[in-house]
């Protein structure tokens, strides 16, 4: 499977007259924009803001971050299942819309929202500070359900992307990057003395607005099972949950994961990078030990010389994280697993909930008990009333100056476990 990837790289956001993009500027007519994602019966009103790189604005609660993008060629469209049939996609072409994202805030859903602060030191936590962003801030009808809330803004923020991405349909991109897959048996006899080398994706699935959809599906409802890697960039995997903002895959990380774009570079030089895994993260001992069982499985009937396995979220999905990572080394394949860690705020407690031997081969992304002052800003988008009951702030966050005391686990990308952040690690 291959997918060429056309990335148009933009260097402004206005509002204007007409939608356009024009001279790497991308202009919105707001009025556009707002009939195209308007309309639910579960919002109450939707406006539009912009925000740029170094502005004094914070963005909060942040639900969703997305990329816009578009098909060029090739079967399918953006988001499918969601917003468009549900074709196989990851072949052909897809424009990307770059250094831009939507980002979808509003009335809190649920309290593990987070904060992006576009200049001072938590933008420095965060790398959506460095994107000019389109936020939507839609604000749910009275007495509506919290599921209601969390997928009428969920379906907002992708029809705003996917609106704005058809814009750049007919654009010669800047550059082109092209990706692919081979299947099984073409690409060890490709490539037959390199280690081949899978990547297991956890997915957050643990219900109660911890969803993440695959082709439309919950995928709680699914076992563990196999994508190309180009799948994602065509939107195959979208976030629809609110885990702590530090260590959620929005879904701009599923279209942009940093750990699928590494092992690509990787391809046919260093290792065979023959596929994904994805699997879920469960509640019951009965679903984890099922997961679990059938990503070794998995793992095995490809033989897999070596598996990088991701998580999303902390606490009871370290039990799946430590589960795959064990069955898939009782294989006799040498496993990585990337996560982040809960250490505290003094960094002196046990960073995972569960713990073996044969995980020794580990990559953090950062203690998210890690505490930060953030400054005040000129201008809020949404509203930090809520700061005080998120994830990673407690009774008096939200000083009477504007400032905020939280632990970084608030900051929307703090700690991403798929290495989509801006802290880095050092080995000893």
């Amino acid at each position: 499977m291959r997918l060429e990837l056309g990335n148009i790289f933009i260097k402004n956001v206005k509002f204007g007259e007409s939608t356009k993009i024009e001279d790497s500027i991308l202009h919105i007519n707001k009025e556009e924009l707002l009939a195209a994602v308007g309309g639910d019966e579960h919002i109450k009103s939707i406006d539009v803001e912009l925000a740029h790189p170094g502005e004094e604005i914070r963005i909060t609660p942040v639900k969703d971050v997305i990329e816009p993008r578009v098909k060029v060629e090739g079967p399918g469209g953006i988001f499918p299942g969601m917003l468009s049939k549900v074709d196989t996609v990851g072949t052909g072409r897809t424009h990307a819309l770059k250094n831009i994202a939507v980002v979808t805030a509003g009335k809190i859903v649920g309290f593990q929202e987070g904060i992006i602060d576009m200049t001072g030191p938590g933008a420095e936590y965060t790398p959506f500070s460095k994107l000019h962003n389109i936020v939507v801030v839609a604000e749910p009808a009275d007495g509506i359900k919290q599921h209601e809330h969390e997928a009428a803004v969920r379906t907002i923020g992708l029809k705003a992307a996917q609106f704005l991405g058809e814009f750049a349909k007919n654009i010669e991109p800047d550059e082109v990057k092209y990706y692919e897959t081979e299947p099984l048996l073409e690409s060890v006899a490709k490539y037959p003395d390199l280690p081949k080398v899978g990547y297991v994706y956890m997915l957050q699935t643990q219900g109660l607005l911890h969803d993440t959809y695959v082709y439309g599906v919950d995928a709680k409802k699914i076992v563990p099972t196999l994508l190309y890697p180009t799948e994602t960039m065509d939107g195959a995997i979208v976030s629809g949950n609110c885990v702590s903002a530090c260590d959620k895959n929005p879904t701009y990380v599923h279209q942009n994961n940093s750990i699928i774009e590494d092992l690509y570079e990787k391809h046919g030089k260093e290792i065979n990078f023959v596929g994904v895994i994805i699997t879920n993260e469960n509640v019951y001992l009965a679903d984890k030990e099922r997961s679990s069982n059938w990503t070794a499985k998995l793992t095995r009937y490809l033989g897999l010389d070596g598996v990088i396995v991701s998580q999303e979220g902390f606490g009871n999905p370290d039990t799946d994280l430590i589960m795959n990572c064990k069955k898939i080394e009782n294989e006799g394949i040498k496993t990585v697993i990337v996560t982040d860690e809960y250490a505290g705020r003094d960094g002196a407690s046990q960073s995972l909930a569960d713990a073996d031997a044969k995980a020794d081969a580990v990559v953090t992304n950062g203690n998210a008990n890690e505490v930060i002052v953030l400054p005040p800003m000129k201008k809020i988008i949404g509203s930090t009333e809520y700061v005080d009951v998120i994830a990673g702030g407690f009774d008096g966050s939200l000083r009477t100056d504007g400032s905020i005391e939280v632990e970084i686990q608030a900051i929307t990308g703090a700690t991403n476990e798929t290495g989509f952040v801006k802290l880095s690690s050092k080995g000893y």
